[in-house]
């Protein structure tokens, strides 16, 4: 596994809210989950991450869960 570099984000606060909010309902800490929507939008922008496996708490694979129950 690689090295993890501690970095920080300024965010909006309704982007953190939303971000919790997802965090929670894909079962993630909010740390994993903007690791996996970074990685999930270099995947889909064909830059490669050299050396950097997903983490187990951030999985490669990009299908949503399935929704348990929650809207809006």
């Amino acid at each position: 596994m690689s090295a993890r570099k501690p970095f920080l984000v300024r965010l909006d606060a309704a982007v953190l809210t939303a971000i919790e909010a997802w965090a929670g309902d894909d079962l993630r800490s909010v740390n994993a989950q903007i690791e996996f929507l970074l990685r999930d939008a270099l995947r889909k922008a064909g830059r490669k991450v050299k050396g950097g496996e997903p983490t187990a708490e951030a999985p490669a694979e990009t299908a949503p869960p399935a929704r348990r129950g929650r809207t809006g």
